[in-house]
């Protein structure tokens, strides 16, 4: 038990199994300090490359980033993440990114550009039926990447009412709605034509989000509203100082519980970029470029408290752990745990 007789936090962390990982991992977080200690791990799917955890079952949900695309369930009572039932097909190939909204199970298909629902039963398992899938159309500019459609997140927005897709191949948002099981696209915005939009994170306050776009290394800054389910780009801030040689590939964006700074993963730089947050949520500055510890940070987290923050570091094969300056935003160094083709990390 933690401090105060809190049940220690936990943080689970998903790797790629065809490139030396582990599966899905198990780890204890300390308070003080951050650092993680792995407990436990299961290579039941291949690829579980992303992760979310669902409090309200304490089941953790894995996509399997493989050309069929399943997501799996897994009870994690113990050190060692349990399987519950065989993994659900998601009707989509490369699934990259899911969440769980409204009795469903979500995921970004970005093999074949689409969007899943999958039901969740009571108690958290996976029905087994065949998904619904939202299939997404368009192309984009960059003739190597954006040749179709290339859906690489999906996400509830803060009421949960709607849900966010971003599409990398087609440099668009969707707003989704879901009902009766079935998803439909409710508004499809437009981003600069080339930008590669790739993941969003929401400001605290709920009227603003960041999208983070791997083709060109910026973040689009957008307003939301919830009432319209309407999001309108507003601006774009390079997550880079200098012009950058060759592709940087932005990988993972992540907003402050206060709201006054984002940080981004680029990956082609092994760096993290603090973007500081202005009052209004639609001014963002770039203020530091630092060392992720590692090579290839595929994703970012931070804990609950959002003193810690994390860098899944693919090609180095650890995740390490920084604590963040609440002044500058800027993070601190703590250490690293081995973690071979870490991709992910949540928290319960």
């Amino acid at each position: 038990m933690a401090h105060g007789g809190r049940r220690r936090q936990r943080a689970f962390i998903g790797s790629f199994t065809a490139a030396g990982g582990l599966g899905v991992l198990t780890a204890a977080v300390d308070p003080d300090t951050g650092a993680l200690t792995v407990l436990g791990a299961a290579d039941d799917v291949p690829d579980p490359s992303y992760l979310a955890f669902a409090p309200a079952y304490d089941f953790l949900y894995a996509v399997s980033e493989s050309a069929e695309g399943a997501v799996a369930a897994y009870r994690v009572h113990g050190g060692k993440p349990e399987l519950a039932g065989p993994p659900t097909p998601t009707g989509g190939s490369g699934p990259t990114h899911l969440s769980v909204f409204d009795g469903h199970v979500l995921t970004a298909d970005y093999g074949s550009g689409s969007v899943s629902a999958v039901p969740v039963r009571p108690g958290g398992v996976l029905a087994p039926a065949a998904a619904d899938v939202l299939r997404h159309t368009g192309s984009g500019p960059h003739t190597e990447r954006q040749q179709g459609p290339h859906a690489h997140q999906v996400q509830p927005d803060p009421t949960g009412r709607w849900a966010v897709s971003v599409d990398l191949g087609t440099d668009s948002v969707r707003v989704c709605a879901l009902d009766g099981g079935k998803l439909t696209v409710h508004r499809e915005i437009a981003l600069r034509p080339g930008s590669g939009p790739r993941h969003l994170a929401f400001h605290p306050g709920g009227e603003h989000a960041y999208v983070l776009n791997e083709l060109a290394p910026t973040v689009t800054v957008c307003r939301w509203d919830a009432g319209e389910g309407a999001l309108r780009p507003v601006g774009e801030t390079p997550v880079l100082s200098g012009v950058p040689h060759g592709d940087a590939y932005p990988s993972g964006v992540v907003v402050s519980p206060d709201g006054r700074f984002v940080w981004a993963a680029v990956r082609g730089r092994d760096t993290v970029s603090v973007l500081a947050v202005d009052a209004s949520g639609e001014g963002l500055t770039l203020v530091a470029e630092v060392s992720c510890g590692g090579a290839w940070p595929r994703a970012l987290a931070l804990d609950p408290s959002g003193r810690f923050l994390y860098a899944a570091n693919e090609r180095s094969g650890d995740v390490t752990w920084f604590t963040v300056d609440p002044d500058t935003g800027v993070p601190l160094r703590g250490g690293s745990v081995e973690v071979p083709a870490a991709s992910c990390v949540v928290f319960d």
